[in-house]
């Protein structure tokens, strides 16, 4: 009994071309203060994306604790923090401020990402409704949602601005740069 040979069929490849531009992704926020949990959002979408740029609203309609300037200095600090130490996965973080529509910011600096961070099934209602709309204005840029990791599940700006405001201790929610600047902020008042 002799054996027939069978030609094997060539199978296509289960991947794409080589990218020839890198993955932009846009992380917004007001980090008013900068804490934590946004520092562990910013350190996984470097996993996800070749060039990260933090987008820090101006949001005069939140009345924000920090001025602007200040917000983009402690961003950097803490976007060049992640570099330094190498945990931003070889990708390049960028700090920008922004004050117009979330989509036209992210096409003007060529994003196709939008990064945005969940903390609990309370977040997702309000963040489905924003993804929602920024699809319906811009159907080429997708929305990636990053759960916060365990250990910052709780942390918000909003909290870390109440418990500093009452002299709690905030130095697990902040890093040391953002704690003294928060520090200098409350003995100026």
């Amino acid at each position: 009994m002799t054996r027939r040979r069978t030609k094997k069929l060539e199978e296509p490849p289960l991947t794409e071309a080589p990218r020839s531009k890198p993955r932009i992704g846009v992380y917004p926020g007001t980090f008013d203060p900068i804490h934590n949990g946004h520092i562990d959002i910013m350190r996984r979408a470097t996993g996800v994306v070749d060039r990260l740029v933090l987008a820090v609203a101006s949001n005069i309609g939140k009345d924000p604790l920090l001025p602007l300037e200040q917000r983009l200095e402690l961003a950097r600090h803490e976007a060049a923090r992640l570099v330094r130490e190498k945990r931003a996965n070889g990708s390049e973080i960028v700090v920008e401020p922004f004050e117009n529509l979330l989509v036209d910011f992210a096409r003007r600096v060529g994003a196709t990402i939008i990064v945005r961070g969940l903390r609990a099934v309370s977040d997702f209602e309000f963040e489905f409704q924003l993804a929602s709309n920024n699809t319906r204005l811009a159907p080429e840029i997708e929305t990636v949602f990053l759960t916060a990791s365990e250990t910052n599940q709780f942390i918000s700006s909003r909290f870390v601005k109440e418990i500093h405001y009452f002299g709690g201790d905030i130095s697990s929610f902040v890093s040391p740069n953002t704690y003294a600047a928060l520090d200098r902020l409350r003995r100026s008042a």
